[in-house]
């Protein structure tokens, strides 16, 4: 549902058990499918979505997101997302925040994200200066906090290896998005999953991941700030950063 103004989409569902963990709490990365897909519909109802600039050899693609996690929403329960363009900033990122909200109102997590215009032929970023795009721009911040470059940590500990097989690939002929959280997940364990929870994730996606590249998952803990930790994905077939990532985690509620 779009506001009066187009600035703001809002769309309202019910949590899905597939899309949930053994804790029966929303995955995070079902979190950034539903947001990703929110952010579609909003710009697919104003006229500037995937098939309109598809037409153009263009793509959106997500460059930088910060989630803070309030409250992880269970089986069932009916959800709304809603979501805004917000601004530009340094002449190249589009920023985009969001909401989710329980039935009753209440705020479970808010996020900001930084996207960027990609010519698929060339996979060269295209700046909004030379674009004529229509979007509609909303000051209000889901979440006041600047999306900086991450540090990869450099005494990381190898938790993670992996191939970018088909399951991963979507439709730009990368990897997905929403797959990079769900690896950044599984760096730990199934244990820690049972007794932490997500507070705040960050994550920054520095280059394309193709198709059949091995990439390593590195994490260290980070001084000072117990329950955090900083990650990085390096693609050992292209010999470049794939991403980092910065997390915080808080115990289950009793």
């Amino acid at each position: 549902m779009l506001s009066e103004d187009n600035s703001t989409y809002t769309e309202t569902f019910a949590v899905l058990a597939y899309e949930c963990d053994a804790n029966l709490r929303w995955k995070p990365s079902a979190f950034l499918q539903h947001m990703t897909s929110a952010a579609n519909q909003h710009i697919d109802l104003i006229g500037e979505g995937y098939q309109a600039l598809l037409d153009q050899g263009l793509v959106w693609v997500l460059s930088r997101m910060k989630f803070q996690f309030l409250h992880f929403p269970r089986v069932e329960e009916q959800i709304t997302i809603r979501t805004w363009p917000k601004t530009i900033q340094q002449k190249l990122f589009f920023i985009r925040d969001y909401e989710i909200l329980s039935a009753q109102g209440d705020l479970l997590a808010a996020a900001t994200s930084a996207w960027l215009m990609m010519n698929m032929q060339s996979r060269r970023l295209v700046p909004p200066s030379a674009l004529q795009l229509n979007l509609p721009q909303n000051p209000r911040q889901a979440l006041a906090e600047p999306l900086e470059k991450l540090i990869s940590p450099a005494d990381g500990e190898e938790k993670l290896r992996l191939r970018a097989g088909y399951s991963a690939i979507d439709v730009v002929g990368h990897v997905n998005n929403a797959r990079y959280i769900e690896w950044v997940c599984d760096a730990f364990p199934t244990s820690w999953h049972q007794q932490h929870q997500l507070a705040a994730l960050q994550i920054n996606y520095d280059r394309e991941v193709h198709p059949e590249d091995e990439v390593v998952v590195k994490v260290a803990p980070i001084d000072g700030q117990p329950g955090a930790f900083a990650l990085a994905g390096h693609n050992l077939t292209q010999n470049t950063e794939a991403f980092t990532a910065a997390v915080s985690w808080k115990e289950n509620p009793a």
